[in-house]
Order: C-alpha cells, then structure tokens, then sequence
C-alpha cells in the first residue's frame, strides 16, 4: 500500500542522491561564472578603492601637508573562496536536494490518484514536472537570477519580494490549472481539457509577469557573455537537480509497486481505483 511516509521517505532518499550528483554539475558548470563574477567585483572594488584613497590622499595634503593614513576596514571573509566552492557548495546542494525530496514526496503522495488515470511512476513525474515548471522556470524567466557584482544591495529587499510574488502568482496558477483541467476532463476529451489547463496557466503568470515592475540593475560594464552563461548555468542546474530527483523518486515508487503487487498478484493495484 502506498502511503505518504512511503513518498516522503523515497523522496529524501531521492533527493539526497539528486542534490550530491548536482554539486557535480554546480561545480564544472556554475563555478567558472561566478569566479569571473567575483573577479570582476573585485576589479570595480579596487579601482573605486583606489580613486578613493588618491582623493583622501590629495585633500590631507592640501588642507594640513600631513601624511594621509590608510585604513582597510575590509575583513577576509569567515569562508574562504575554496571552501564556498567545494564543501560550501556540497552542503547547499545536498540541502536543498532533500527538502526538494521531501516536499515532491509528499505532493505525489497528495496527487496519486488525483491526476486521471496516471499509474503512480507517471504521477510522480508529472508532479517533479509541473513543480519545476511552476516553482523555478516561471519565476526565473521574469526575475533571472544575477551573478555577484550585479544587482545593487539597496534594492535586494524589494527585489526579494518582486520574485516571491512571482512564485506564488505561478504556484497558485499552476495548482488551479489542474483543477481545472481535471474538472473539464469529465465532460470533455482529457487532451483537450490539459490543453486549456495549461492555456489559462500561461495567460494568468504572463499577465502577472506584464503588471510586475522590470528590474534591470545590470552595470554598463559587465560582460553580457558571463551574465548570460552564469544565468543559462543556474537553470541547468536546477533543471538536473529537479530531472534527476523526480527519475529516482518515480523509479523507487514503481518498484514498490511492483513489489507489493507481485506479493499480491490477485489484487492487481496496490491502491484503491489507481491502475499499478
């Protein structure tokens, strides 16, 4: 019998398989473009540091013809730049991986049964599917996520809130879609009910991503080719992370199946009204 501890335990498991292969793939792909980023910040800090110190240095020359003191307040940062980029980097993806686990788990656990007649490998796939769809692609369309050195630290707050209501905006949308599309499935084709689902999906986050303000906090300077392989090097990794979670998870859910159904060969389903 399928139940929810069976999703959620699988899914964690899942997750944490998913989240140690991605930090593989956050390291060969998303590392580079962040340490060009980093590198660039660090050019435009030391050269407004520099115009600084020539400024302090020519005004105390001027008003007293003392000797200017320099005075670095900047501290070497608690987690040094290796440490963020392997261990640092390792934790954040092995995280998330399982909470991402856990909460698919438990979405399918909701969804099976609920999505017509999908046996529950299918179910869990589509859940993963939609949840990437709803959960990170949308928002990362209309709010991509920037490099360091770009984006000014006044507005990160505002910022924050623009893309969170993004999220819930396609969320929200995104579960109202298969409602919709489930209730139309009894009165019409099942095809053509997903098809108008999925339409009023993409006319409401399209609408909600036309009435939110654009941010556009790019310096003049920075390189377009980084901002574009650091952004298209987050949506591969999220869309590994999100693959290859929702593959274990399903695969794991069809061999519980398949088992409990060759233990019990004249039930034929392992829940009751879903086809194994």
């Amino acid at each position: 019998m399928l139940t929810a501890r069976t999703f959620l335990v699988r899914g964690l498991l899942a997750g944490l398989i998913a989240g140690a292969a991605t930090f593989g793939v956050a390291y060969l792909v998303g590392e580079p473009p962040v340490a060009s980023a980093i590198s660039f910040e660090e050019s435009q800090s030391a050269a407004s540091e520099t115009t600084d110190h020539e400024h302090d240095a020519g005004a105390a020359t001027a008003g007293t013809g003392a000797t200017a003191e320099h005075s670095h307040s900047d501290e070497d940062a608690l987690v040094s730049r290796a440490n963020q980029a392997t261990w640092g980097l390792a934790t954040a993806t092995v995280v998330f991986g399982v909470a991402l686990g856990g909460i698919i788990g438990l979405v399918s656990a909701f969804a099976l049964g609920r999505l017509g007649r999908l046996t529950p490998r299918a179910s869990t796939m589509l859940v993963a599917a939609i949840g990437f769809v709803a959960v990170y692609l949308v928002p990362y369309l209309k709010y991509p996520p920037n490099p360091p050195a770009v984006g000014d630290p006044n507005t990160i707050g505002h910022r924050t809130e623009l893309y969170f209501a993004m999220l819930a905006c396609s969320v929200v949308a995104a579960v109202a879609a298969v409602v919709l599309a489930r209730r139309l499935a009894r009165t019409m084709d099942t095809w053509n009910a997903v098809l108008i689902g999925i339409a009023g999906y993409v006319v409401v986050t399209g609408l909600v991503a036309w009435l939110l303000p654009v941010v556009d906090e790019v310096p003049a300077d920075f390189s377009a080719d980084l901002l574009w392989r650091f952004r298209m090097a987050s949506l591969t990794v999220q869309a590994f992370l999100w693959l290859v979670t929702g593959l274990l998870l399903a695969t794991m859910i069809g061999m519980v199946v398949r088992k409990a159904t060759a233990a019990r060969p004249g039930n034929g389903s392992v829940l009751t009204g879903t086809s194994a």
